[in-house]
C-alpha cells in the first residue's frame, strides 16, 4: 500500500491518499481541493475516511465526495471495513472530540490518528467536544496495539507507538489512574 501526504489549509492539516494499484482512499480532505485532486491523480477513489469533523479536516469534504462520488467512513461506520483492496479497523479514540476515530491498517502496520496523538503529545481536549477523561481511556486502549505501528497524525510528522510510549508524557501510567 502506498501512502502519500499533503499539507492543506492554513493550519497545515495532513491529508493522506493511500492507494493499491489504481484504487485509493482519501483521509481527512482538509482543504485545497486542487492539491488533493493532483495527489490522487488518475486513481479511482473508493472512499473518504474522516478522523473527526473539525473544519481543518473536512474543508474540502463536500467537494471531493461529489467529485469522486465516494462514500464517507467515520465514527458511525462499522468497526471493520473492507473497501476494495483495503481492510482496516475503525478505532474509537475519543478525547480530542467525541467523534474522533483512528484507522488501523493492521497488515501494513499503520494507523491514521487524526488529532488523537502527535509526536510527543496528544490532541487538545479543551475545545468543544473534548474530554480529557475520554482521552485517557483512548490512550490506555492504544497501548495494547502492536508497538511497531506507525502513527500518521493530522498535523506534523509521523511517529510510532513505541516512540510515544518511550517519550510522550501522556502515555505514562499515571495518566490512566
Amino acid at each position: 500500500m502506498d501512502t502519500q501526504k499533503i499539507e492543506v489549509g492554513f493550519l497545515k492539516e495532513n491529508c493522506y491518499v493511500v492507494s493499491k494499484n489504481d484504487e485509493a482512499l482519501i483521509i481527512d480532505p482538509g482543504d485545497d481541493k486542487e492539491k488533493i485532486i493532483s495527489l490522487v491523480g488518475n486513481k479511482k477513489v473508493l472512499a473518504i475516511l474522516i478522523t473527526h469533523y473539525h473544519f481543518d479536516h473536512i474543508g474540502a469534504l463536500a467537494f471531493v465526495k461529489k467529485y469522486y462520488n465516494a462514500k464517507i467512513v467515520d465514527y458511525k461506520s462499522d468497526k471493520l471495513q473492507m473497501i476494495g483492496p483495503f481492510f482496516f479497523e475503525v478505532v474509537e479514540t475519543k478525547g480530542h472530540t467525541e467523534d474522533s476515530v483512528s484507522y488501523y491498517f493492521k497488515d501494513e502496520g499503520i494507523m491514521f490518528v487524526g488529532d488523537f496523538i502527535f509526536e510527543g503529545t496528544i490532541g487538545r481536549c479543551d475545545l468543544e467536544g473534548g474530554d480529557f477523561e475520554k482521552m485517557k481511556k483512548s490512550l490506555k486502549k492504544i497501548k495494547s496495539y502492536d508497538k511497531n505501528i506507525i502513527f500518521y497524525p493530522g498535523h506534523g510528522k509521523e511517529t510510532t507507538l513505541e516512540n510515544e510510549l518511550l517519550h510522550n508524557e501522556y502515555m505514562k501510567g499515571d495518566y490512566y489512574e
